[in-house]
């Protein structure tokens, strides 16, 4: 080809070409395509490589019998014999042998296969294949299996498994035998089986035919262009082992994972076991509960299990938890608030509009907040809080409070404009919305402690919150911290054990019921250092990727 390229421009003289045609042809025979076409024919006809010798192996041994005896006289011999005496390279001589004699093992052959139930069965001539795969003991193939008519059939591949990156095995695809010895059917024994072998592995499958043709029209866009399909990430908001699920099908395909890690989720075509790998670490995927089916288990008391059934580990329908929705009970609706998975989103880092702290009352929130917004004002900021009680003689509208009259706050907190409010001695305190909105508009992260009720309002695209929860720390470690601050002269306040008490015991009951909101626990048991904690958590966000709800972003 490159011949008659440069020889183009010699063609119309010689053979009366239109100078048309050979800009034509040049056009053809320097497209790529071409050119890669032609590499190809070039290479696909090379004669093909024929190995010297297949005894190389007795070669190189004859050759260190032989020089041996020398290596106490010449440190090069020495060396040629380490060289040559090298396990590796012994073994590259005998697999260049082997591949030169073409003598290769043949797949192990079936006893059985002439009175097998495959003769039996009317199917096409090719349909039975032979596959060969290479694994290490205790490598999992990620592969599930389920029984269907006496056959054990493949239910599904897991995502990045090692089935799936050689695409040799299909959802559907019966096994039939394993290096010769026929499955039998069960799902359990097979997988035992294939996790502890190593070394060379021989299927004999039936093909599932059902999905080898897709009609093109049914495709979607998206689906012929996988690179545009959305990836689903999700929080965890509860900890799983498979090994303590008796409802997982099979235990060793199933993916570990605790409160708060990210996942992935590469497929959830099954209603109940979604297949997720971890963001973090890596790897192949593993089985999960889906949503419904761990809600499912979730909305029933423990009492709900019968074990009576046919099938261990079924959920009766019987004795559900009943109650009438009362807006006084909000707090009780949100202790049997049922939180799975939530999507979320991975965002550059930014600095959060809110830092809300939620804890008992007592154990420090007040304290971290205005140290923050002492130490750093331009950066942080907090509301002023509204009353309809009357100022005194030293108040000033604005600094410690805002005061409104009774009726117009009455009618605010009907209109839905405050975050929380409550009353107290017969007057009204409430915090608005639109003072918080007012704090973020100037720049600053508004620092709020709040009722932990209030985080339903603010956990929005709106405030953007980034949610602590100030944790109580042990009952004498909270003594000894009132009696610290009591000595000091900080507070006049006294208070019993009993006081300290429900602290902890609220301290508890608080994150029990809101965990699933919280982005960070610190437990207060020094608040210098409690500070310090906070302080490096904040600073993270401004250096580090976030992951927030989907919301948030879509």
């Amino acid at each position: 080809m490159q011949q008659v390229l440069d020889n183009l421009t010699e063609l119309p003289s010689s053979t009366g070409a239109e100078e048309i045609d050979l800009i034509f042809l040049k056009g053809i025979m320097e497209n790529p395509i071409v050119k890669s076409l032609a590499k190809a024919h070039e290479r696909l006809e090379d004669s093909k490589l024929e190995a010297v010798s297949d005894n190389n192996l007795e070669l190189v041994n004859e050759i260190l019998e032989d020089i041996t005896p020398l290596i106490n006289v010449d440190e090069n011999v020495a060396e040629l014999v380490g060289i040559l005496k090298e396990p590796h390279f012994q073994s590259l001589l005998e697999a260049h042998d082997i591949v030169a004699s073409k003598c290769y093992e043949s797949p192990p052959s079936s006893p059985e296969m002439n009175n097998s139930s495959i003769n039996n069965q009317l199917l096409p001539v090719d349909a039975i294949r032979i596959l060969g795969i290479h694994k290490r003991a205790g490598e999992p193939l990620g592969v599930t299996f389920r029984v269907e008519n006496n056959d054990l059939v493949i239910a599904r591949i897991l995502h990045g498994g090692m089935i799936d990156r050689q695409g040799l095995l299909h959802v559907g695809d019966i096994i039939k035998e394993v290096n010769g010895h026929e499955v039998g059917n069960n799902p359990k024994e097979l997988q035992e089986l294939l996790k502890n072998i190593s070394g060379s592995v021989t299927l004999k499958i039936l093909p599932s035919y059902r999905d080898s043709i897709i009609p093109q029209q049914s495709c979607t866009n998206m689906e012929r262009h996988p690179a545009h399909v959305r990836q689903v990430f999700v929080k965890c908001h509860f900890d799983y082992n498979p090994y303590n699920d008796n409802l997982i099908p099979c235990k060793e395909a199933g993916l570990k994972f605790s409160k708060g890690e990210i996942l992935q989720i590469v497929n959830r075509e099954d209603p109940n076991w979604w297949q997720a790998s971890h963001v973090k670490e890596g790897g192949s995927a593993g089985l999960i509960p889906s949503q419904f089916l761990e809600e499912k288990r979730k909305a029933f008391v423990r009492r709900d299990w019968d074990n009576s059934g046919p099938f261990c580990g079924t959920i009766s329908s019987k004795k559900k938890k009943k109650m009438m929705y009362l807006t006084t009970r909000n707090a009780e609706f949100d202790r049997h608030e049922i939180q799975i998975y939530e999507e979320v989103a991975k965002m550059p880092p930014f600095q959060r509009k809110t830092l809300v702290l939620i804890g008992a009352q007592g154990v420090g929130r007040r304290s971290l907040k205005n140290r923050f917004i002492v130490l750093n004002p331009t950066r942080f900021g907090t509301t002023v809080p509204f009353t309809s009680r009357k100022p005194r003689e030293d108040e000033k509208d604005g600094q410690a409070y805002k005061f409104v009259s009774r009726s117009e706050m009455e009618a605010d907190i009907k209109a839905g404009k405050y975050l929380e409010h409550g009353e107290y001695e017969g007057n009204l305190y409430g915090t608005k919305i639109d003072s918080i909105l007012e704090v973020v508009q100037t720049g600053r992260t508004c620092i709020l402690d709040v009722n932990p009720q209030a985080l339903k309002v603010l956990r929005t695209s709106e405030f953007m919150p980034y949610v602590v929860f100030i944790a109580a720390p042990e009952l004498d470690t909270l003594r000894a911290m009132h009696k610290a601050v009591v000595e000091a002269g900080i507070t006049t306040k006294l208070l019993t054990d009993s006081d300290l008490k429900k602290t902890v015991d609220e301290s508890a009951r608080i994150q029990r019921a809101y965990n699933h909101y919280f982005d960070l626990i610190i437990i207060n048991d020094n608040l210098d250092k409690a500070f310090e904690k906070l302080q490096t958590a904040i600073e993270k966000l401004r250096m580090e990727p976030q992951w927030v709800p989907i919301s948030w972003v879509y």
